[in-house]
């Protein structure tokens, strides 16, 4: 018997994993001698064949993309106003780790601005806590995108994202790397919207505030969670991580 290749194997070789290979099997001293029947019934099976392969589901690749992290600190009643959370070692040493696995920073304005005016060196004279230093001289350091339609131009290590949101932080998401940490409560909002955010990382202080603002408010719809990990520090303040149910 001599085994002669098939539309469908033809198809394998192309596309790997895609169907089983079949073959025809016909004796080898008559497979150029088909008779005019089997001929037909060849050909309508290779038309049969083509049929089924086009109705295969396509093969759906994904380029390679940075994730888009955030993170946020948050008191046990929700409030998402840094100043009413107290700065210590631990949580300021997890944040520098935060900085250090993103390759880009990517802030809105106002968060920029703040940023800029407490950790640029050349920013005022006010001084800081000592352990506050490695977070300044990191973020000092780090790329930063600032979306805003506002700003004319920015300088710290920054370059301004402008026009759709979605489009620009895609387009910024795309390639390897370690990946991308956003910040802020306004822009974080649009980008969960967006469906844009891969990982959630709330650090819960064990404080009470009595105020907002709190995170997420106006949120269109909700979004499921599922837990990745969970670190607890010497203050009791614990940093849960979190990742979108798709």
């Amino acid at each position: 018997m001599h085994r002669v290749k098939t539309y469908r194997e033809a198809v394998v070789d192309h596309s790997p994993g895609l169907v089983e290979a079949e073959f025809v099997e016909v004796p080898a001293k008559c497979h150029w001698q088909l008779s005019v029947c089997h001929r037909h019934a060849l050909r309508d099976r290779v038309l049969a064949l083509q049929t089924d392969v086009a109705n295969l589901p396509r093969r759906r690749y994904h380029p390679v993309v940075r994730p888009l992290r955030y993170t946020i600190n948050v008191t046990l009643d929700g409030c998402c106003d840094h100043r009413a959370i107290s700065p210590n070692e631990d949580l300021d040493g997890h944040a520098v780790e935060n900085l250090e696995q993103a390759d880009a920073l990517l802030f809105g304005r106002v968060i920029y601005e703040m940023m800029e005016a407490a950790f640029r060196p050349t920013a005022g004279t006010e001084a800081r806590p000592d352990l506050m230093e490695p977070f300044a001289r990191t973020i000092d350091a780090a790329k930063k995108y600032v979306v805003s339609s506002t700003l004319d131009q920015v300088d710290w290590n920054a370059e301004l994202v402008r026009g759709d949101l979605g489009t620009a932080v895609q387009q910024l998401k795309r390639g390897s790397g370690k990946g991308l940490l956003v910040g802020g409560v306004k822009l974080p909002l649009a980008l969960a919207e967006l469906g844009l955010i891969d990982e959630y990382e709330f650090v819960v202080h064990p404080t009470l505030a009595g105020h907002g603002p709190t995170l997420f408010a106006g949120l269109s719809k909700p979004i499921d969670l599922r837990l990745v990990s969970r670190l607890e520090f010497g203050s009791g303040a614990v940093a849960m991580r979190y990742e979108p149910r798709r």
